[in-house]
Order: structure tokens, then sequence, then C-alpha cells
């Protein structure tokens, strides 16, 4: 490979690190991108794109055996063949990984497959990772660093992965369906694979330790997901914390309490989804100088440079929320203003969050809580999926949007929404909260009918009272 100096050297391939070096490419960088795993990271290989997958089967399942009750469609037995879900999941995420590659050399980056270390404000040592080739040079030479290495699976103290338990990596390759699945933690990744596992029959039971489904989300949001959830037989135990697990026969007890008293579930599987932890630890970098703020973030600051100044750092590895189209949208942030193309500032109040269970579940900006909180006085308005008549001719009538904005403009800050399609249709108000819209303008846009996005359009309509449908 050619020399080892370059304009921008990016540690991690996911949807942070490989869209920072396309767009560093793009703005006429030379470019080395290291990765010990798989080109696209965890996003592509064990996270967004393989649990999507899988989220789809699943949304198969509902559909195939709703049909003779809803569709007048008789399809007889209903059985699957779980090792072809799991392996049409893993096929999902090697073809993008292979896309990933493809567009790093399109672009002309180089790719080192291998650890990394940071040893001086320019300076990245490889080492081989085990069971793979060595790498093509020992050391690179960066006029920068661009830490984007992630986050990994978080468990207890004194938990092993194994003999039952896994994270949400283990579950994408589990390709024996579990009868009882107890999951540990009711944010994006427990419900998603709470959804998929009742999906497909098993007996599912939910344990969180908030009073609320989805913590520090919307509460009416969290209430009617967790009536959806309970609605298809999940057990759902709020405000329960874990305690401790132990064997009983071919079963695991999990020990849960609530206000001094204990309970026990017993399941097949152990599921342990309680949040993600930065991977910025043993790459060198306390070594040289970057500082770390509590939970092992990356301190930044508005141009993404550490406490070094040429390195920076993106993604999961500096702060919440954890999300991959918050890594990219960092990373082309992060490059352009290396480059002298852009200002200063990232708007984390403008970054969509989306949960894929069914009903999904897709915010922007600030809940009414939050609004209020912080003493801006606001109008809310709210719509039910059962008055849109898409909603009503497919039958997903469950669910709402609600939109908040300031009292005095109606400038939209804030929007939640529960229903089918939620994760598409949030965009639009994404858009407009960039483009600092108001509830009256979006009310005043004329929406296709019939269409989920409907709502949004009544919504606005309904935080200045002047909603049609409902």
């Amino acid at each position: 490979m050619a020399n080892s100096r370059y304009d921008l050297v990016v540690i991690g391939s996911g949807p942070g690190g490989y869209v920072a070096a396309i767009r560093a490419s793009q703005l006429k960088m030379r470019v080395a991108v290291i990765e010990r795993d798989r080109p696209g990271g965890v996003c592509l290989n064990w996270g967004c794109i393989p649990s999507k997958a899988l989220l789809n089967s699943a949304a198969a399942m509902d559909t195939i055996r709703g049909a003779s009750k809803e569709h007048g469609i008789e399809v007889g037995e209903v059985r699957f063949d779980f090792k072809k879900v799991i392996a049409r999941s893993r096929a999902a995420a090697e073809k993008l990984s292979k896309g990933v590659l493809y567009l790093l050399k399109k672009n002309n980056i180089d790719y080192f497959e291998a650890d990394a270390a940071v040893t001086g404000p320019h300076s990245v040592v490889l080492a081989q990772v085990e069971g793979k080739p060595a790498p093509q040079a020992a050391a690179l030479e960066g006029e920068r660093i661009l830490i984007a290495a992630g986050s990994g699976e978080r468990l207890f103290p004194g938990m092993k992965v194994g003999d039952g338990v896994i994270t949400s990596k283990e579950a994408l390759v589990l390709d024996t369906m579990p009868a009882s699945v107890v999951i540990i933690g009711a944010g994006a990744i427990g419900l998603e694979f709470g959804y998929f596992y009742s999906a497909f029959g098993a007996k599912v039971t939910i344990v969180e330790l908030e009073k609320q489904m989805l913590p520090g989300f919307d509460a009416e949001v969290a209430e009617e997901l967790r009536r959806a959830f309970v609605k298809r037989k999940v057990t759902v135990m709020l405000g329960h914390g874990y305690k401790s697990m132990a064997r009983k026969g071919n079963l695991w007890s999990v020990a849960v309490t609530a206000d001094g008293a204990e309970k026990s579930i017993d399941a097949e599987v152990v599921l342990v989804a309680v949040g993600r932890n930065p991977l910025s630890r043993n790459i060198g970098l306390e070594k040289i100088g970057v500082e770390l703020e509590r939970g092992g973030f990356i301190k930044i600051n508005d141009s993404f440079q550490t406490t070094v100044p040429s390195i920076y750092s993106i993604g999961d590895v500096v702060r919440p929320p954890l999300l991959a189209h918050k890594a990219s949208a960092e990373g082309i942030a992060a490059v352009e203003i290396m480059a002298g193309v852009r200002e200063p500032g990232f708007d984390l109040l403008a970054i969509p969050g989306c949960i894929y269970c069914e009903p999904e579940v897709a915010t922007v900006g600030l809940s009414e809580a939050d609004a209020k909180a912080r003493g801006i006085e606001v109008k809310v308005g709210k719509f039910p999926f059962r008055a849109i008549g898409k909603a009503v001719a497919i039958g997903e009538t469950a669910g709402f949007v609600k939109i908040v904005a300031t009292r005095q403009y109606g400038e939209v800050i804030g929007c939640q929404i529960i229903g089918h399609a939620a994760t598409d249709i949030i965009s639009e108000v994404v858009l407009g909260k960039t483009l600092e819209t108001t509830v009256t303008e979006i009310g005043k846009t004329a929406h296709p009918h019939p269409t989920m996005s409907e709502a949004i359009m009544q919504a606005a309509l309904a935080a200045d009272g002047e909603a049609i449908d409902f």
C-alpha cells in the first residue's frame, strides 16, 4: 500500500467513521480507515441492519397470522424455519458490509484491518487482530486523527455471556428459537427484541427498573407502547430492578426486586439490554492527554476536537444519543469543520430517535415535559391514527402523533410519534424543525391522501385548535 502519511486517519468504519472518511475524501483529503472487526462497524454487522431484517421477519409473521381474520385470506398452519430467519438477517449484514468496503475503495480511501492504538497527536500504531492477516503497515501518521470507535454491549457486574445469557450481539446469531426469554431493560434494544421474540411465539418478560418503558421518552408514548406489548401477551414488569440470576435445571431463574419485595422469573434465555459502553479504553487515549468524561465518553468541543487539538472524535464514543445517523451527521460535521467549510457547532435536538418494534416510535426535539422543564411556554397538537383513513384501511390504527410548538410563534420544537411507519414519517418534522417551521405552515401544507403522514398535518392543525378529522 502507498506511504503511511495521511491528512486524516479514522479509527472505526461504522456509520460515523466510514461516512466521515468519504466526506473527507470528497474534500480532497488523503484518508485511511482502521477497523478491527468488519467494514461497517457495529451498525451494519451487529446492530441496525441485521436487527431490522429480523424485525421485518417478525412483521411478516404478524401479517400472515392476521391474514385469515382481517383479510379473509386462508393460510393454513403457520410454520417457520428460525435458522433461515437468522441467516437472512446475516446475509443483509454481509451485503452491506461489502458495500462499505466498495465505497471506501471507490473514494480512494486506504483500509486497514487491524487493532489501533493512538501513540501521539499524529501517530497510530497497528497490531494484528487474532485470526486475521497482519496489517499492511505497522504505523500510520495523520495530520489529524478521528476516533469513531463506537460502543459495546454492557453487562451487570459478575455477568458473563454464554449458556443462555446473551446481549443483542448474540441474539443476532442465535438460530435456535427460545421458548421463553427474560429481557432486562425496556429501552430501544430490549423492546425491539421483545417484539421480535413475541412475534415468533416465545413467552417474553420485560423487566425495567424505571416506572415506564423507554425511560426519558414522552410518558404518553411510553404508556401507549406498554399497552401494545401487553396486548401481544408480553409480561411487562416496570419498577423492578435486577438482583441476581441462578441456574434452575435447563432454565435461568432471574431475581428482581420492587418496593423491597423479591420475585423470580424463569426463562430459557436472558437477554441483557441495559445500555452500551463507549469503546474509548485501551486505545491509548489517556496516555497522550485525551480527557475522558463520566462513563468513559471522550470529551470534545464544538469542533469535535478532544483535549488534544489534532485528535477529533464522533459518534457513540463521545456522547448520547447512541444512534447511527447521529454518528454519520457528526462525522460529516467534524470533517467539514476541519476543512473550514462549516462553522463549529452541532444541534443534538435535530437528531431523531427511532425504535422499530410494532408500533414504531419516533421522536425529535423536545417533549412537552422537556419544554416545560426549560420554562418554554408551549402548545401541543395530538392526533390519533385511528382517525386517519390510510391507518384504518391497512388495519394499523394504534398510536398517535404529538407535536410540540412554542406558544408565541408556533415554532415546532418537538414531535413524538407512536404508530405504524412512525420511523419513516418523522423525517417531515425533522426537516421542518431544521427550517424552523411552524405548526401553521405544516397544517396548511397539502398532504397526499390517504397516507399515514396526514396525521402530522392534523396534529399541527390541532395545535392551533383547527384539526379537521377528529
